[in-house]
């Protein structure tokens, strides 16, 4: 029975409880950018962050996720490997060549396993790496982690600036996100192109 009471503490109804804890050292209101192609990983992950009172930018391309990044100058970026056109290696390296996105601390996310390989032989000046599937708890342990090395560093913004993008499901859809990101099939098959 007390198996089954772990289970249920992990995965049943004490989620409301958990989620209202604060959590240390970790500053609210940070403007974060969620960049995977995957709609699933977004709504997941955007879900999570919104929960604990970060502001989400989504981008489902590296192209629009490099726009998007020099004009809103969120405070982190949390970037998918694996993407269609431009990946995520490419995006980064972007990112890292302007002045202006240079500092911008950025978590690759992957379920790809020589992705995750390539990410530590070839790491392009990345600051952390998130493998998928992801919790809660692993996504606010990078925060945290960046947050307490000084990466992370909300930066002031006017009134108006601060506002969350008006949500993309109703309530009943954003309660049915899961608590879980898990990959996309697409994304444990190895690379065909050569690139991660």
């Amino acid at each position: 029975m007390a198996g089954f009471e772990l289970i249920r503490r992990f995965f049943g109804g004490d989620h409301g409880e958990r989620r209202a804890a604060p959590r240390s050292g970790v500053p609210k209101g940070v403007h974060v950018m969620v960049v995977d192609d995957s709609a699933t990983i977004r709504a997941v992950l955007g879900k999570m962050l919104a929960q604990d009172g970060h502001v989400v930018l989504k981008a489902g391309d590296g192209e629009s996720a490099i726009a998007m990044a020099r004009k809103e100058l969120p405070d982190l970026i949390f970037l998918d490997i694996v993407m269609p056109g431009m990946n995520g290696f490419a995006v980064l390296r972007a990112l890292r060549r302007e002045s202006r996105t240079h500092d911008i601390p950025i978590v690759m996310i992957s379920g790809n396993l020589q992705a995750t390989e390539q990410f530590y032989v070839q790491r392009f000046g990345a600051d952390d790496f998130m493998k998928k599937p992801f919790g809660r708890g692993e996504v606010f342990a990078r925060i945290q982690h960046l947050t307490q090395t000084g990466r992370l560093v909300v930066r002031e913004r006017e009134p108006g600036e601060s506002l969350p993008a008006p949500s993309e499901h109703s309530e009943a859809e954003h309660a049915a996100i899961p608590d879980i990101a898990m990959p996309d099939p697409q994304d444990m098959l190895p690379p065909t192109d050569g690139q991660p």
